[in-house]
């Protein structure tokens, strides 16, 4: 797992177990409820290759054809990838030591606003296509970003802002986002103010995990000789 690598650096022999059986802890929460589909970023699809090899060897391993479904990642769209505001071919993460470069779901309506307007752009004009934007990864970020928050498609948003600049389009995007991501913040802020309901809704969510992972768990027990028919 090329992540491993990364992550490890120089020193993988002082890396934790945890860090590297990781990807097989992941295969488990997508396996346990035989999901089919798995939105994923670009950089975890080799961990989705490797739930859809452990699916492939069980269900041969174990005579169980089609026991587990071998999971498709979705990729696509609008979203799929958002990358930094500061640079537009670096992905938006919260490690960056620049917190301009993203935006965080904690972040008032004013800070997402100035992130916004100060996001990294070129001195063109948008286009009409998106073939027009190769090569002008800032503004195609930022068009992806407003495509994702308002449910359309990037060439839908070129289509209402083409031939118009950065200094109209940022004010549209920010208010968009403050729309967007403001009652998000919101609520955040109110259950970390709130621990007992914190507690409440991930114990109420762990029993809803469990029923729905019970049945599979029984099947594979019995699948592979734990207990008896």
């Amino acid at each position: 797992m090329t992540q491993f690598k990364e992550k490890a650096g120089k020193h993988k022999e002082r890396e934790s177990v945890g860090l590297y059986t990781y990807p097989v802890l992941q295969a488990a929460d997508i396996l346990v409820y035989k999901a089919t589909q798995v939105p994923v970023g670009e950089d975890q699809r080799q961990h989705l290759e490797l739930t859809r090899d452990i699916a492939a060897k069980f269900n041969h391993d174990f005579d169980a054809p089609a026991f587990f479904p071998l999971p498709e990642a979705l990729t696509e769209g609008p979203g799929a990838r958002i990358m930094s505001l500061r640079d537009g071919s670096a992905k938006m993460s919260k490690s960056d030591p620049s917190d301009n470069s993203r935006l965080n779901l904690l972040d008032d309506a004013d800070t997402v606003a100035q992130k916004v307007r100060k996001a990294k752009t070129d001195p063109e004009p948008l286009p009409e296509t998106l073939d027009e934007l190769k090569g002008r990864p800032e503004a195609l970020n930022l068009i992806g970003i407003y495509a994702a928050l308002d449910g359309r498609t990037s060439a839908q948003v070129l289509t209402e802002f083409a031939g118009q600049g950065f200094g109209a389009f940022k004010p549209r995007l920010a208010d968009l986002a403050v729309a967007k991501l403001g009652p998000v913040g919101t609520e955040m802020r109110r259950l970390m103010s709130d621990p007992a309901e914190i507690d409440r809704i991930l114990a109420a969510g762990a029993e809803r995990a469990r029923e729905a992972a019970a049945p599979t768990l029984a099947q594979v027990k019995k699948i592979v000789g734990y207990w008896g028919a």
